[in-house]
Order: C-alpha cells, then sequence, then structure tokens
C-alpha cells in the first residue's frame, strides 16, 4: 500500500533545488544568508510569554527540535516543563490503542476522547470520530515554532482544556535559501529533509518536506513518516498581506505487542494521511490588527490487521476525518492602553469508517457532523507605563453554540502586576470541552444499546486558576513559577446496568493541581542553561501520565569556535499509564517506573565555496546511559542509540 518513498524524497530534493537555482545565480543581496540564528538558544525551550489577559504560552522554536534532534512531535515536547509523553517507536507514533500520545498536567488521557487538541496553523489536525490526537499528523519539518497551550485559553481557542500548535515557517527578510539534512543511525533509521525559501518585496515562500524511517528497535516496530509542506505569502500593501499554507503528510507505525507475549496480541499497523489547506488575509495597522482565515483539512487513520474478539479473525478499521471552517479575529486599541478583542470561529466536524474482516464480511458507519460556532471577546487595560509600574485587568468570555448539545459560556478574567523586570499574573479561565463523534460511533455500532443517551449529553467543564511569578535578571538569566490549579467536572462515562440498559452520563470529577518552574540562565555568548521542573498532585491519584515530579536540564555549549554540543537530560517519577477508559468507576492498574534520561548532540560548522554554502556535521545519541525504561508494561524503550548526518545551506 506504500508508495516508493526514496523515489518520491529525492524527486522533492531535486524540484526544491531546480527552484533555488535561478536565486542562486543572481548577485546576493546584503540580506540573503542563513537565517539569523543564536548559538547559544535555551536548549529545551525558547521561553513562556504571558499576553495581556494573564494566560501563559510556552513556546519550543525551529533551534530547539534542532538541538533535541527531535525527529516528531513527542521529542520536540518530551522535555518541556508540565508535558508528559508515551511511545514505543524510534519513528512514528502509533496511533491505535495505547499508542503515542502528549499529556498535560494530566490531561490527554481519554480515549476516544481527550481534553487536549492538536492544531496546525491553527487548523484542527486530529482524529474526529475518535476525538484524540493523532501525533505523525503533526510533522516538526514545517514547524517554525511550537506553540503549546498548558491551560484553558478561551481569547485563543475553544473546545479544549490545552492545546498545541504548530506555527509554518516562514522567510522574513529578503533573500532566498536553500536547506538540507540527510542522517542515519541505529536500527537502520534514515531521515533526510530538503526545504527552500525565499522572499521579494512582496513576495515570500517556504517549500519543504522531510522523509524519516526506522526499522525500530524491536522486532515490528518499524515506522516511516513523510511530509510535504508549502507556504507562500504576498504583501497586498503596507499594512495587508494574505497567505496560503498547505500540508501533506503520510505515514504508518507497527506495534511491537509486549516482550514475549502471543503474535496474537500485536495490534497491527496503523496508517496515518492528511491534506490541509489554509488561505489567511491579515492587517496590521498601528491601532488594530486582525486576521480572516478559512480552513480544511482531510484526513484518514486506518488501523490494519487489528485484533478481534473471534480468535483467528483480524480487522482492518478505515476511519476518514474532515474540519472545515473559518476563524476571523480583530484586535483594537480603543484609547491609550486599552485592547478590545473580539473573534469568531466556525467549525464543521465530519467522519465515518469502513471495517473489513479476514473472514470476508463487512461493516461500515455512515458518519455524522458537528458544527460548532464560538464568538468571543474580551477586554485589557494598562494602568501605567510598560517600561515601569503597571497594572493589566483583563476579563472576557467565549460562548459556545453546538449544533446537537446545550450552549455554554467560557468566562476568563485576569490579573498583571509588573515593575521593571519583575512580573506577577493570577487568572481564572473555564475551559469547555464538547463530546466528539466518538459518542456517536459508540452508540450506534459499538454499543447500540445505549440507544440516544448521548443526545443527553452536556460539555465537560474545567476550571482553571493559575498565579505565576518571573523575574529577568538584565541579560543573562530569567526564573519563572507557576502555581495551577484544575477542577474536572462532569467527565462523560458510559453506565452499564443495573439498572438497564446502559447509558452515557456526565458523572466524573478530577482536580490537577502543582507547580511548575523553570530557569534560563545565559552566563556567556557562547553557553546557555536550562532548568524546569513540575510537582503535580492528581485526584484521583491514579490519573494516567501524571508523574509526582519532572525534572528536565538542558545545555548548550560551544566550547571551541565552530564547535556546539547540546546535552539534555530528564527524570520523570513513576506514573500509571494506559488510557481512561470512559466507564464508570474505571481504574488504572498500569503503573511504569521512574527513569532519567540523557541525550546529546555534537556538531561543527563548515563553510564551502567561500562561503556561499554553510553547514554543520553532527552526531546524536539518545539514552546516554542505557537506561531501561517503558511508557507502556511490556513495551520496554531503545538503549543507547545514536544518529549522524549532514546539512548544508546555500
Amino acid at each position: 500500500m506504500k508508495k516508493p518513498m526514496a523515489i518520491y524524497f529525492w524527486g522533492c530534493l531535486l524540484f526544491l533545488c531546480m527552484l533555488s537555482a535561478p536565486a542562486a545565480g543572481q548577485s546576493k543581496p546584503a540580506e540573503t544568508s542563513l537565517e539569523p540564528v543564536r548559538v547559544t538558544a535555551s536548549p529545551i525551550i525558547e521561553g513562556n510569554a504571558v499576553d495581556r489577559y494573564a494566560a501563559e504560552k510556552t513556546t519550543v522554536s525551529q533551534q530547539q527540535i534542532d538541538n533535541l534532534n527531535a525527529q516528531d512531535i513527542t521529542t520536540a515536547l518530551r522535555k518541556t516543563p508540565g508535558v508528559n509523553i508515551s511511545r514505543y517507536n524510534q519513528i512514528g507514533a502509533f496511533g491505535g490503542g495505547e499508542g503515542g500520545a502528549i499529556f498535560v498536567r494530566g490531561m490527554g488521557a481519554s480515549r476516544p476522547g481527550a481534553e487536549i487538541k492538536t492544531h496546525v496553523d491553527g487548523v484542527p489536525m486530529y482524529m474526529s470520530i475518535w476525538n484524540h490526537p493523532l501525533l505523525d499528523l503533526m510533522p516538526v519539518d514545517p514547524a517554525g515554532s511550537v506553540e503549546v497551550y498548558k491551560s484553558p485559553q478561551p481569547q485563543h481557542f475553544g473546545n479544549a482544556a490545552a492545546a498545541v500548535n504548530i506555527v509554518p515557517k516562514e522567510k522574513r527578510t529578503r533573500g532566498f535559501l536553500t536547506k538540507t539534512k540527510i542522517a542515519g543511525g541505529s536500527y537502520d533509521t534514515f531521515i533526510g529533509t530538503a526545504e527552500t525559501a525565499g522572499k521579494t518585496e512582496r513576495f515570500n515562500y517556504y517549500l519543504g518536506g522531510g522523509y524519516r524511517r526506522s526499522n525500530g528497535h524491536r522486532d515490528h516496530s518499524e515506522g516511516e513518516m513523510q511530509n510535504a509542506f508549502g507556504r507562500f505569502g504576498y504583501q497586498l500593501s503596507r499594512h495587508w498581506d494574505v497567505y496560503a499554507f498547505g500540508l501533506f503528510t503520510d505515514n504508518f507505525a507497527e506495534d511491537p505487542g509486549e516482550k514475549g507475549g502471543s503474535a496474537e496480541t500485536r495490534e497491527g499497523t496503523y496508517e496515518t494521511r492528511a491534506f490541509l489547506t489554509s488561505l489567511t488575509l491579515r492587517h496590521d495597522y498601528a491601532g488594530a490588527e486582525g486576521y480572516v482565515k478559512v480552513y480544511r483539512n482531510a484526513g484518514e487513520g486506518d488501523w490494519l490487521n487489528q485484533p478481534t474478539e473471534t480468535s483467528g479473525i483480524r480487522e482492518d478499521l478505515l476511519n476518514d476525518f474532515t474540519f472545515s471552517g473559518y476563524k476571523i479575529r480583530e484586535t483594537i486599541s480603543p484609547w491609550q492602553g486599552g485592547e478590545l478583542l473580539a473573534g469568531l470561529d466556525w467549525q464543521k466536524t465530519e467522519g465515518d469508517y469502513r471495517k473489513y474482516f479476514s473472514d470476508g464480511t463487512t461493516d461500515h458507519w455512515d458518519g455524522h457532523d458537528f458544527t460548532l460556532t464560538e464568538p468571543y471577546g474580551a477586554l485589557s487595560h494598562r494602568f501605567g507605563e510598560e517600561s515601569g509600574l503597571h497594572v493589566i485587568p483583563s476579563a472576557g468570555a467565549r460562548y459556545y453554540d453546538n449544533s446537537d448539545f446545550d450552549g455554554q459560556w467560557g468566562p476568563h478574567a485576569g490579573l498583571i502586576l509588573g515593575y521593571d523586570d519583575f512580573q506577577f499574573h493570577t487568572g481564572y479561565s473555564r475551559g469547555v470541552v464538547y463530546p466528539g463523534l466518538d459518542v456517536v460511533v459508540f452508540s450506534e455500532e459499538v454499543i447500540e444499546t445505549l440507544g440516544t443517551s448521548w443526545k443527553d449529553l452536556d460539555p465537560e467543564i474545567m476550571d482553571h486558576y493559575e498565579a505565576g511569578v518571573s523575574f529577568q535578571f538584565a541579560k543573562s538569566a530569567r526564573a519563572e513559577l507557576t502555581y495551577f490549579y484544575n477542577n474536572g467536572k462532569d467527565r462523560y462515562v458510559i453506565i452499564f446496568p443495573p439498572p438497564p440498559p446502559p447509558v452515557y452520563e456526565n458523572v466524573e470529577t478530577y482536580t490537577t493541581r502543582g507547580v511548575e518552574t523553570s530557569f534560563q540562565a545565559f552566563p556567556g555568548e557562547d553557553i546557555t542553561i536550562f532548568l524546569g521542573g513540575t510537582v503535580l498532585d492528581t485526584d484521583p491519584d491514579d490519573l494516567p501520565y501524571s508523574p509526582e515530579i519532572t525534572v528536565s536540564s538542558g545545555v548548550s555549549w560551544q566550547f571551541l569556535p565552530k564547535w556546539t554540543i547540546h546535552l539534555d537530560g530528564q527524570y520523570v517519577d513513576d506514573m500509571y499509564v494506559t488510557s481512561r477508559a470512559r466507564v464508570s468507576g474505571a481504574e488504572d492498574t498500569a503503573p511504569v517506573d521512574s527513569y532519567f534520561l540523557v541525550n546529546g548532540k555534537l556538531s561543527r560548522a563548515f563553510e564551502l565555496a567561500g562561503e556561499e554554502v554553510s553547514g554543520s556535521v553532527f552526531i546524536a545519541g539518545e539514552n546516554l546511559t542505557d537506561t531501561d525504561y517503558e511508557y507502556l508494561p511490556g513495551y520496554p524503550m531503545a538503549g543507547i542509540n545514536g544518529t549522524a548526518g549532514i546539512s548544508l545551506a546555500f
């Protein structure tokens, strides 16, 4: 079913180089060079930012992704404070059962359904039918940065308690650039990427693609990921511009099964494909900025050769999903120090599936669709000057109008107090998460006796409280500490008889509370240090992927001219794992032990052809201490392993 991927990849590389060839023959403008990159960029995250509404966002930049030698979204985020992951493949995240996933402060462990939503360019990118992320649909190659929203933020997104968004790469300076990278490593792993970008006075483009494949560290843990993307922008006037973005991705990952287990229990192969397109019109004036975005994203998540309840019978489940909609947002400054924000999101979610069994029988679900209309607004005002003592109170709300469920409000309020390099923020926000298509398909196909009880469900609610402080020590260091408290209610589950029949009801509650801290130091131009951690307490105490203590650290050091080393480490406390079943009274009885990992990357930069071509050679190692660890019982992860490669830019 797979294409000849090597031909595809090298064809893309040749095409990209041909596109950049005319530019290479032109005289080189002063601004035509590599995008400016600070060698000593923070090794784990770019940083945390608090907006005017006292909401915090963590950003992982393209440089951090490269420093971490991250080949997918899980390795890019796994050391971000407050984020935990699961996986069992070197390349590719198995999308079924207990496959690859991300978790934020104890959220995200429901499959079907999840409190976390994933986006690319602000466009939904997840499996609509089962209502949870598929991480292979989130490639890192198009990412100029990755934004992590660890709390409900109605002024930015809705229908989620937390969110991850990939911001596409954009050529911001005039000139032309082409880059390529080739690497190979343990377990017959191959990595190849290529991209080209250009910007003239009005037009800019960024094209690229990547191909990754590995046989994996265990039998039947093979995986493959490929993507191609493009962003085309045009400056209509001094204040207006428009851009179109497209992403195609095609992947597969195998389930190696529990070590020592029967081959009959292995859960087959999971394939993912998607084609996303978006068109955005933006404007930026001194007192007003905003955009209109329209999008469509269609894809597939195919779970092949999975076992069934009947011995010897295997199943292919072919899931199709589609998202379409628009986003309108405007921010104005009606008076000095004031900001008024207003927006409208509209989204249509569709899905259906087909089943094929090895005994020749078939089944299908014709699908369903939801529409969700979300107007929102917020107001803030700054008292004082940003350079001195200032206070910014804010308040706002998002309203949810769902085609199948009752409407709901998501309010938020915040306060920022700042003076010089010190900032304190505190706020409240409500996350609203609607049931997905999973409740419909379960009622119509999986447990038909559920009947129409899903229609009486309410959205899940999470009330979030947060307070944090940060201090910037001139240009040499930055320290941050945040306390958070989440109170979740109305989690929907199936209640089985007695008395019959089984029904869906909003009955479960949970709380998570904790402290998150980070420290970034820049003791010199050639070295940066990061230290971060999370202490988490949950009720119930068996909430999956919620370790009590997580610590991550990293250092980037240019120890000799052209030589740079990146080291990162992570400690994760023991924790319960596996998805939180949507069944009343479900408990998690699958723990894994704590572990400590160290990874590193050593690179040497070089120039060729009179500095017309630059690049680096590198070697990267993972699990350098050869630690025995696992994210799922019976699924041991790889011991010490590595990759080596070369990157070029011209």
